[in-house]
């Protein structure tokens, strides 16, 4: 597994890349690129923050966030941005029971 660090700041403007499991090729359906404007609405609203560009391609996406100046934490965000999509998502579970999706 990779080892990194995550420069967590208040108020951070981040560039994220997320790359579907085995880079299967699904994010530009329709009912996933539906499900993921739906997720990123409803955690916004919870935890907000700026998008402030997002590129969606079939097997990853990218984006640029602007967090509130009292907030650091982007990983709940994705977190909750990856549940929220997962729901309505048929997909092979993990050994784990995790959605083979991200």
């Amino acid at each position: 597994m990779s080892q990194y660090h995550r420069a967590y700041q208040n108020g951070g403007c981040y560039f994220f890349t997320l790359v579907t499991y085995k880079r299967k090729r699904f994010l530009t359906q329709d009912n996933c690129r539906i499900r993921l404007r739906e997720a990123f609405v409803r955690i916004k609203k919870k935890y907000p923050f700026t998008i402030d560009a997002i590129v969606l391609l079939p097997d990853h996406l990218h984006c640029i966030w602007q967090l509130p100046e009292d907030d650091l934490n982007f990983s709940i965000r994705w977190r909750l941005i990856k549940h929220h999509f997962s729901i309505g998502i048929k997909a092979n579970l993990t050994l784990r029971k995790e959605k083979q999706l991200w």
